[in-house]
């Protein structure tokens, strides 16, 4: 293909390349930031918000203030600008019998920037909304309803019950340290062999203007070992022999037979009972900064052990699944203990369910008598 040697049909072969490069320049940035923006932002908020978590749980062990600040928006903007210029002067006979050595040139010239601005809004928690994420207790008929969509009820009930119709938890609080009640573990174990077996249902049920949470205990067709856990689990929580439909309310004690009361933790009782047994440096407890980790007894077992294994060092940790430093020293959870990362992970799942509280209602005391 032969050359061009007009002057001006070379001007025009670079106008028409120089259009053509800026019309595929000119594509869409937008489009194509979507799915980078999308998982790029989704992961740095979750790493932000376990990080958070756990640094607030580990505040709490050196009794320091928790605070907690929420991303409410994220908008990232983009602009893109380009400008190209071009210019040339061309002359051709000017002169009869000279050549035309003068008048030739062209000049071409781009500019273009790029800009991304992202804006991100954080809310303090705090006022109502600190009152109710973190104050209040979980409402009871949350508590269930992950249970029904298949959370392990044991799990449940250990890190968000203080007691069950008047049998209580564990508590690692060093202001208010107390073992578990000696049928509380026993009742986790009946409880979720009955889940297993597919025998506890929960539903809620409009009666009048008021929603009431009922649980059901089926006894029909069940197996030996499952009808003596139910039979179990009834008499503990001193409920009727023959019970298969339960009221589920708020409280320590139950009003009669048929009610199970279920008196649960706020968040930031939670997070008080995990920070408890957080591993705190020797030297920190020596110099009064935290108190003892509560000690165990001999005779403990299983779920007397931390329910989230949070370790310390002066030096970063090599694998962590999520680690803060504070006061000099890490502190983190490994990657490989999965049970705790599942535990920790599920914890972030009740932030979410505390923002319910449970309605305000009168104070009522109850007294137990022999």
């Amino acid at each position: 293909m032969s050359q061009p040697d007009n002057p001006s049909q070379r001007l025009r072969l670079a106008l028409v390349l120089l259009l053509l490069a800026l019309l595929a320049a000119c594509a869409s940035i937008g489009a194509g930031s979507v799915n980078r923006d999308r998982l790029d932002y989704a992961e740095a908020m979750a790493t932000s918000w376990k990080e958070q978590m756990l640094l607030n749980i580990v505040k709490l062990r050196y009794a320091d203030m928790p605070v907690f600040l929420e991303v409410s928006s994220v908008i990232s903007s983009y602009q893109l600008q380009g400008q190209v210029s071009l210019t040339g002067v061309f002359s051709s006979d000017l002169t009869p019998n000279l050549p035309d050595t003068w008048g030739r040139g062209a000049t071409v010239g781009a500019t273009g920037f790029y800009t991304d601005r992202p804006t991100i809004t954080y809310t303090p928690l705090q006022g109502d909304k600190f009152t109710r994420s973190l104050l209040r207790p979980i409402t009871p008929a949350a508590l269930f309803q992950l249970v029904q969509a298949g959370y392990p009820v044991d799990l449940v009930f250990q890190l968000t019950t203080r007691a069950i119709n008047g049998v209580y938890n564990r508590s690692n609080r060093a202001m208010g340290s107390r073992d578990a009640d000696p049928a509380f573990y026993p009742l986790l174990d009946a409880l979720r062999r009955l889940q297993l077996s597919e025998v506890i249902g929960f539903r809620l049920e409009k009666r009048g203007l008021e929603e009431t949470s009922l649980i059901t205990i089926r006894g029909d067709k069940v197996a030996p070992a499952v009808e003596q856990d139910g039979r179990f689990v009834r008499t503990t929580l001193g409920l009727q022999p023959d019970a298969r439909e339960l009221n589920l309310t708020f409280g320590a004690v139950p009003r009669n037979a048929q009610e199970l009361a279920v008196l649960t933790r706020s968040m930031l009782e939670i997070l008080l009972e995990l920070g408890a047994r957080v591993e705190a440096p020797a030297t920190d407890i020596e110099a009064g900064r935290t108190l003892p980790t509560p000690p165990l007894r001999p005779d403990s077992g299983p779920r007397d052990q931390p329910l989230v294994n949070i370790r310390s060092s002066a030096e970063p940790p090599l694998e962590a699944f999520v680690a803060v430093r504070y006061r000099h020293h890490w502190f983190w959870i490994d990657q490989r203990d999965f049970r705790s990362k599942s535990i920790f992970s599920f914890l972030l799942l009740l932030t979410s369910l505390a923002e319910t509280g449970v309605a305000p209602q009168a104070p009522v005391i109850t007294v137990p008598a022999s």
